[in-house]
C-alpha cells in the first residue's frame, strides 16, 4: 500500500500503523513519511493526538493549529477512533495483516491492556515490526514514571553539564531527549526491515529516552567514569563543562560568537592581546578557564560581529556567529540550502516548516502532504484496507471513529 503516492521513494510500499502522540514517536513517523512510507495516523477519537492542544506562546497557526502538531506530523493520514471499542480492536488487526510497521509510544502496558501489543500484532502478521517507545524501558524500578523530555535531561546528566555554576542546571531549549528517542526508532526501524528482508521475520524494537540520552552523552559518561574527575561547570560562558578556554561563546559590540577549537596563539594574535600569551599552556587554559574567558571576552567585545568572523575566519579558527531563530532562518547558508519551507494547510494556512535534514540523489524526501486534520483519511484509509463503506458508516454512527473536515 502506498496510500496514494506514485513518486519513487525509498520507502515506498512500507505501510506504517502509527498509534504514537506528542513528539518521540511523531517526529520518527514523520522521518519514515519523509521517505515515502504510507503513515496511517491512528488518533484518539475525539481529541486526537494530545499534541493538538498543546502550543507555545498562547497561541494558534491560522487561529486554531497547534505549531507543535503541525512541526512533527506533515506526510500522515489520520484516522480517529475509538481503540477501547471491540469493533475497532477487530478492524484494527484486519489492517495490521496489510502493514509493515508498528509505532507507539503509550507507556509500557498501556497498548497491551487494550490488544494493542507485540504479540496481538505479530498473532495476525508474523512479520510484522512493532517499534515501543517509552521513557525509562518496559520494566524496572521506573517503569511507572512519566517520560517527558526536560526530566530525562535532568536525570541523565545534560542539565547539570549546563550552564553557569552559580545557576541551576539549566535544560536545553528544544526536545532533545525526545528527538534523539526519534532518530533511535527510525534507526531501529530501518535495520528491522532490511533485517525482514533477508529473513522474512518480524520483531519487536524498545527505544526509550532513558538509554538514548545515555548513548549521546557517551563521551562525558567514558570520562568521568574512567578518570577519576567530576564534570563542574565553569562560571563564565565556557561552551562544556570538560573544556578548557577559549571553547565558549562570547561577546561583541552587536551579539555574540561562538569560538570552539583554534591553537590559542592564533586567537590572541587575531585579537591583538599579546598579553594572553601567558595562559598558552593546556593546563592553564583549563584550570583558569574561567579567568581566561574574562579576558578573552574583553577583547572580543572591541569588534562588530561581522569583523570580528571575518579577522577568525581568515586564519581558520572555528567560528560563528550565534543567532536567534529568526536570524537563524534567514542565514544565507540555511538559504542556500532550502532549509526552511512550507506547506500549505486547510486551516493553518500556508506553514512555514523545517524541511528534510538529507538529501538522496535517486529517492529523495519530500513534503507531499500537510499535517492531517483529526481523522481526516478515515474514510479513505478503511477503503483501501478493504472496509466495507457500510462497515465504516456504522463506525462513524456509533461514534467510534471522527473524522473532522
Amino acid at each position: 500500500m502506498d496510500g496514494g503516492l506514485d513518486m519513487n521513494k525509498a520507502l515506498q510500499g512500507v505501510t506504517v500503523l502509527d498509534f504514537s502522540h506528542l513528539l518521540q514517536g511523531p517526529f520518527a513517523t514523520q522521518l519514515l513519511g519523509d521517505l515515502g512510507a504510507n503513515i496511517v495516523k491512528i488518533e484518539r477519537a475525539g481529541p486526537g493526538d494530545l499534541f493538538r492542544s498543546m502550543t507555545f506562546f498562547a497561541k494558534w497557526v491560522g487561529g486554531s493549529e497547534s505549531p507543535n502538531f503541525l512541526a512533527w506530523n506533515r506526510n500522515k493520514r489520520s484516522i480517529a477512533l475509538n481503540l477501547k471499542s471491540p469493533k475497532v480492536h477487530d478492524l484494527v488487526m484486519e489492517m495490521a495483516k496489510k502493514a509493515d510497521v508498528v509505532v507507539q509510544n503509550f507507556r509500557p502496558g498501556v497498548l497491551d491492556r487494550l490488544g494493542y501489543g507485540y504479540e496481538d500484532f505479530k498473532s495476525v502478521n508474523p512479520g510484522i515490526i512493532y517499534c515501543s517507545g517509552s521513557g525509562y524501558g518496559e520494566d524496572g524500578p521506573y517503569v511507572d514514571r512519566p517520560g517527558q523530555d526536560m526530566l530525562l535531561q535532568g536525570l541523565t546528566g545534560l542539565a547539570s553539564n549546563t550552564g553557569r555554576n552559580d545557576q541551576p542546571p539549566v535544560p536545553t531549549g528544544a526536545g532533545m531527549a525526545d528527538q534523539i528517542g526519534a532518530m533511535n526508532m527510525v534507526y531501529g526501524i530501518l535495520a528491522a526491515l532490511y533485517w525482514r528482508e533477508k529473513t522474512g521475520k518480524g520483531q519487536k524494537i524498545e527505544v526509550n529516552l532513558l538509554a538514548g540520552m545515555l548513548a549521546h552523552l557517551a563521551q562525558e559518561y567514558v570520562a568521568v567514569l574512567n578518570l577519576g574527575e567530576d564534570l563542574e561547570r565553569p562560571m563564565s560562558g565556557i561552551g562544556h563543562p570538560g573544556m578548557q578556554a577559549p571553547f565558549g561563546i562570547y561577546e561583541t559590540k552587536d551579539g555574540y560568537v561562538s569560538i570552539a577549537m583554534s591553537p590559542f596563539k592564533t586567537l590572541y594574535e587575531v585579537l591583538e592581546a599579546p598579553e594572553l600569551a601567558v595562559y598558552d599552556d593546556l593546563e592553564t587554559l583549563y584550570d583558569k578557564r574561567d579567568e581566561v574567558w574574562e579576558h578573552v571576552n574583553k577583547e572580543t567585545k572591541k569588534f562588530g560581529t561581522a569583523e570580528l568572523l571575518d579577522r577568525l575566519l581568515a586564519v581558520d579558527v572555528w567560528c560563528a556567529e550565534v543567532k536567534d531563530i529568526r536570524k537563524a532562518a534567514e542565514d544565507p547558508q540555511v538559504q542556500h540550502m532550502g532549509l526552511i519551507t512550507s506547506y500549505d494547510h486547510p486551516r493553518g494556512g500556508t506553514v512555514k516548516v523545517v524541511g528534510p535534514a538529507i538529501r538522496m540523489s535517486e529517492t529523495p524526501p519530500a513534503i507531499d502532504r500537510p499535517a492531517p486534520m483529526i481523522g481526516e483519511h478515515g474514510r479513505e484509509i478503511l477503503a483501501e484496507f478493504g472496509i466495507p463503506k457500510s462497515e465504516i458508516d456504522d463506525l462513524v454512527a456509533a461514534g467510534d471513529m471522527t473524522i473532522e473536515t
